[in-house]
C-alpha cells in the first residue's frame, strides 16, 4: 500500500526536529509543502525530489501528496511546527475521506506554542488557550468569541497569525477584547523568527502589546493573573506547594 506520511517539523532549526521526523524524511521518496517550510528543510535533504505550492493553496498541496501516493511514491508532507496543530494532517484526511490508500501517518512537531515558550522562559505551566488571529478560515466573530471566553476564564494565551500585510491591526483588535478582561499590566511576551535566523523575544504589558509591531513570524503570549517575570523570564507558576 502507498503511503503518505505528514510530518511536523517544528520550528525550523534542524535541532528541534523530531528523530521520527527526520526518519521519515529520510526515508521518503518526494517531500510535498509550502514553499518556505520545504526550504527549511531542503539542505537536509538534498538527494529529495520536492513539489511546493504558495499560500492559499492548501488543497491542491494536499491533492498533489495524495495524488504522488498513490502512483506508489513514498510521499512526506512538510508542515511547519506540528503536522496537526494548523497544519496539514485534517486536509489531508477530509481529501482521503473514507478510502484506506494511500495509508495516511500524522508525525508530531514541536508547535510555537512550546518552542517559542521555551525561549521566553516558561509561561505555559499553567492551563493555556492558543487562538489562531487569521479569520482566513474563521469568522472574526467566532475568534473574538475565543478571545473573550479565553481572558474571562483566566487562561493563558498564545496567538498565531498575529498580523500580515493584509490584516495589519488584528493583534490590536485582539488586544482591546481582551483588556475587556485583562489589565493592561498583564505581563506578555513576543517570541519572533523561533529556531530560524534572528531569533528574538520581547517581554512587554498587555497595554504595550497594543501598539507592538509584529508580523507572521511572531508568536503573542498573554499570561494569566499569576504570570510574572523571573530573571528576565516569563514564568506562569503551577502552584506547587510552598513555592
Amino acid at each position: 500500500m502507498s503511503k503518505l506520511t505528514v510530518v511536523g517539523i517544528g520550528p525550523g532549526n534542524h535541532e528541534d526536529m523530531t528523530l521520527r521526523a527526520d526518519r521519515a524524511l529520510r526515508e521518503c521518496d518526494l517531500i510535498v509543502g509550502y514553499h518556505v517550510y520545504v526550504d527549511l528543510v531542503r539542505e537536509h535533504y538534498p538527494d529529495k525530489p520536492v513539489l511546493s505550492t504558495p499560500m492559499t493553496r492548501e488543497k491542491e498541496r494536499c491533492q498533489m501528496a495524495l495524488d504522488a501516493a498513490l502512483e506508489g511514491k513514498n510521499v512526506a508532507m512538510v508542515c511547519s511546527g506540528d503536522s496537526g496543530i494548523y497544519g496539514m494532517a485534517a486536509l489531508i484526511y477530509e481529501l482521503r475521506g473514507e478510502r484506506e490508500d494511500p495509508a495516511v501517518e500524522v508525525v508530531p512537531g514541536l508547535t510555537a506554542a512550546c518552542s517559542g515558550g521555551a525561549i521566553l522562559g516558561a509561561p505555559l505551566t499553567h492551563d493555556f488557550a492558543v487562538i489562531s488571529l487569521s479569520d482566513r478560515l474563521t469568522a472574526w466573530e467566532t475568534i473574538e468569541k475565543r478571545l473573550e471566553a479565553a481572558a474571562a476564564a483566566d487562561l493563558s494565551v498564545v496567538l498565531y497569525n498575529p498580523a500580515s500585510h493584509g490584516r495589519p491591526d488584528h493583534l490590536k483588535r485582539a488586544c482591546g477584547i481582551l483588556l475587556r478582561h485583562l489589565p493592561e499590566t498583564r505581563i506578555c511576551g513576543v517570541a519572533r523568527n523561533i529556531g530560524r535566523e534572528g531569533e528574538s523575544t520581547r517581554i512587554l504589558t498587555l497595554g504595550e502589546l497594543q501598539d507592538a509591531q509584529v508580523d507572521m513570524f511572531c508568536t503573542v503570549f498573554i499570561g494569566n493573573s499569576m504570570t510574572k517575570t523571573v530573571a528576565g523570564k516569563l514564568v506562569t507558576p503551577r502552584g506547587y506547594r510552598g513555592v
